[in-house]
């Protein structure tokens, strides 16, 4: 029996999770209604966010080790810190269009393999994590916990990760690398629409 990868491991965990979540959110009849799930599916039912984050996993694949795990570790640690200056209503310029722009950038750094060096990877990504933090902490709803928010979109952002780290994987073969380049070319796509208000 071959083995399989932690990342496809935890992918194969991750999706019957979401689909229960969204079952029993479901039944309840009042939607989102606990800090926690707010936090978790925000980063999940927004597509600016989710091409994001999954590109982050993506070109984490991509560049290898020890990339494939230290990109996903610094996006949701300075998500975070720019989620706090969200909630304390510290100020950040042009938010909405650092995240399209974080869709098109890391886009186009998969779709032209871009091998950057570790450092200068996760300065890129790390830039990003703000604008993403800072608009999850800007929309935190009043009624909830900015704790349990919080732990909510890291562990939805960390999901969209292992998705894209799982994806990338296929960057084991000449023909993966090229599925894994198509799907960074898309990703750009979808940033770019979101930049010029196409969607």
């Amino acid at each position: 029996m071959p083995r399989t990868t932690l990342p496809t491991r935890a992918l194969a965990l991750a999706v019957p999770l979401l689909l229960l979540a969204a079952q029993a959110g479901a039944h309840t009849g009042e939607g989102i209604n606990t800090g926690f799930a707010s936090g978790f599916w925000h980063p999940i039912l927004g597509w600016d966010h989710v091409v994001a984050m999954v590109a982050v996993g993506l070109w984490g694949a991509f560049l290898g080790a020890p990339a494939i795990w230290i990109l996903p570790v610094v996006f949701p640690l300075v998500m975070a810190f720019g989620g706090a200056l969200g909630v304390m209503g510290v100020p950040l310029p042009a938010v909405e269009t650092g995240i399209a722009l974080s869709g098109v950038i890391l886009g186009l750094l998969i779709a032209f393999a871009v091998k950057a060096p570790i450092w200068v990877a996760a300065v890129i990504v790390g830039l990003f994590a703000i604008f993403h933090g800072h608009a999850h902490g800007t929309e935190l709803p009043e009624a909830f916990s900015p704790y349990g928010y919080a732990v909510g979109f890291v562990v939805g952002t960390g999901l969209l990760h292992m998705a894209g780290i799982a994806f990338g994987l296929l960057t084991r073969s000449e023909t993966g690398k090229l599925a894994v380049r198509g799907a960074g070319g898309v990703i750009a796509l979808v940033g770019a629409a979101f930049l010029f208000g196409l969607a």
